[in-house]
């Protein structure tokens, strides 16, 4: 993997030098290791080329090791030339696997000095006394970047390399490195690769891989299948996590050792706010199961829920085609597991449903019917699927209630409950608080809608019911999405309720104030009749006495 490090004179390999990995694994700043059977020549340092074709168009030339320090006029430049050099190692690090491993060169003391992991590795106990670690689990452009901050306070990391580097830190304990990638990240945050942040935020511990330049991740796609070493998940005392005292299984789903949750509630942030082009991004296929569940679980995605159906179908499809399954309706389902269950169907309306999810085979026959017959009967049956609003809108919830007493005894015979209102500034209106019965607990079956009152055209309904429990207090009724509210402009909010006689508000304001307790920006609100087709609520007494809205 190339990475900054690599441009710098890292990834094995020294600045101003060009050494044989083959033979002598990575050579430090001026000097590279030294392969088996190498003999430096006497009094420089430098090695005389080994015999043959290839090796006589190598031509090395290395600082001479006698008096270096001369040159270095303070301690950071000393320890600096020491970064990924042979002069003075005592510790060889096998890093990486396979083809892609590289040997590099190191010094106990600096290490120890720098991290208690490596401090614990060297100087306790459990010491090892070995002069080659094998680090199979670490990527070596990583691995050299927490070097180059061990050795000089160097920062080296690039989007390629961040992620393995973030793991890196954890892994020996290195906080202040931990803090510049977790800054990074932040600085490089986008709709477009939130994504692919969360899945290798999971994947540089689950699965025991790493990310190639220019691919968004590579490794198990769910769950967490690979082995993962620990060092340290407890941080307060590394010793006993080298010693294998701390429990540890493979594959910890939690990913204790990579956690950052300040990054990952940054990324569920920009997916809330951006949820389309997040999903629309490339990395969204490439998450992983829990990963995705809990992007589903939130309330505050601003998508309509058939598009984000269609996004996870293109998952599924995803992951059938990484479990080698063949793409039929019962594999999808198979691989979405209780992700299903958290699409909220019911949030479609009836034309979305039908000509998408009801066609997909992805639902059972029971599953279809029951939607449908919550779409289109009164009372509304019971689903198993969540039938609560998505509101992406950030901050408090607000409300407001026009009226100042309570009574009792208001009739319903069909026709809809009815107020205008303006606003001075633009809102969102999220749902309605409603009056219950008077006669005890009891469930209202309701259609709610706001209105433009000039042109007549509907903004937001909710065909939907509400339970109460006989008392005087409301009860809310929300929108399937937000409405947005312009100031200076006539809407009317209206209620149909079918069920018992309520109660009911008197003694109303034609105008109501909400003062934000943190901003103190006031948003007003004024009332008037709504005149047409009206139960009898006016401005002084009837239904509708809450609205619920955000700024």
């Amino acid at each position: 993997m190339e990475s900054k490090m690599a441009a710098a004179g890292g990834s094995g390999l020294g600045a101003g030098s060009r050494g044989n990995q083959a033979n002598g694994g990575g050579g430090g700043a001026g000097s590279p290791g030294l392969g088996p059977g190498c003999v430096p020549a006497p009094g420089t340092g430098c090695s005389p080329p080994a015999s043959g074709p290839a090796a006589a168009a190598v031509v090395i030339f290395r600082e001479p090791m006698y008096n270096w320090q001369a040159g270095k006029t303070t301690v950071k430049e000393r320890f600096a030339f020491l970064f990924n050099n042979e002069i003075l190692s005592d510790v060889h690090f096998l890093v990486g696997k396979g083809l892609g491993s590289q040997r590099i060169p190191a010094h106990r003391f600096v290490l120890a000095v720098g991290s208690a992991v490596f401090d614990a590795m060297f100087n306790g106990g459990m010491a090892t006394s070995s002069a080659e670690i094998e680090l199979p689990d670490v990527e070596p452009a990583a691995f050299l970047a927490l070097l180059k901050f061990l050795y000089s306070d160097e920062v080296q990391i690039g989007p390629e390399t961040v992620m393995t580097t973030l793991y890196t830190a954890k892994k020996y304990a290195v906080p202040a490195l931990e803090a510049h990638c977790v800054e990074f990240l932040k600085k490089n945050l986008r709709a477009d690769n939130a994504f692919m942040l969360l899945t290798q935020r999971h994947r540089a511990v689950c699965g025991n891989t790493f990310i190639r330049p220019g691919e968004a991740v590579v490794g198990q796609p769910s769950g967490c299948q690979g082995s993962v070493s620990v060092w340290p998940r407890n941080r307060e005392d590394p010793e006993k996590a080298l010693n294998g005292d701390e429990e540890f299984k493979e594959g910890d789903q939690e990913a204790r050792l990579f956690d950052e949750p300040q990054l990952a509630s940054l990324c569920l942030e920009n997916i809330d706010k951006n949820t389309s082009d997040a999903i629309s991004a490339e990395g969204f296929t490439d998450i992983d199961l829990d990963t995705l569940m809990a992007v589903l679980e939130r309330d505050t995605l601003g998508i309509r829920e058939i598009r984000l159906f269609n996004a996870v179908v293109r998952w599924a499809d995803a992951e059938c085609q990484r479990q080698q399954l063949q793409l039929t309706p019962e594999n999808k389902r198979k691989v979405l597991g209780k992700a299903l269950s958290l699409i909220r169907f019911p949030l479609m309306t009836i034309e979305e449903f039908a000509a998408g999810p009801a066609q997909s085979g992805i639902l059972t026959d029971r599953e279809v019917v029951s939607l449908f017959l919550h779409f289109t009967v009164n009372p509304k049956p019971r689903v198993e699927f969540i039938d609560r609003p998505r509101c992406c809108l950030r901050g408090k919830e607000c409300s407001i209630n026009r009226f100042q007493q309570v009574e009792s005894r208001w009739g319903y015979s069909g026709t809809s409950d009815r107020i205008r209102f303006t606003v001075n500034r633009r809102i969102f209106v999220v749902g309605f608080g409603l009056y219950g019965s008077i006669h005890g607990p009891t469930d209202y079956q309701v259609n709610i809608q706001i209105i433009h009152t000039d042109s007549n055209t509907i903004l937001g309904q909710n065909d939907t019911g509400f339970s109460c429990d006989g008392s005087s207090n409301t009860f809310r009724v929300m929108f399937k999405e937000p409405v947005e509210i312009l100031p200076n402009v006539n809407y009317t909010a209206c209620a149909t309720l079918k069920g018992p006689d309520s109660h009911y508000g008197t003694k109303g304001l034609r105008k109501v104030i909400h003062e934000s307790p943190t901003t103190g920006t006031k948003t007003v609100f004024t009332f008037c009749y709504a005149a047409g087709n009206n139960n009898g609520t006016s401005v002084e007494d009837g239904q509708v006495p809450e609205i619920i809205f955000y700024t």
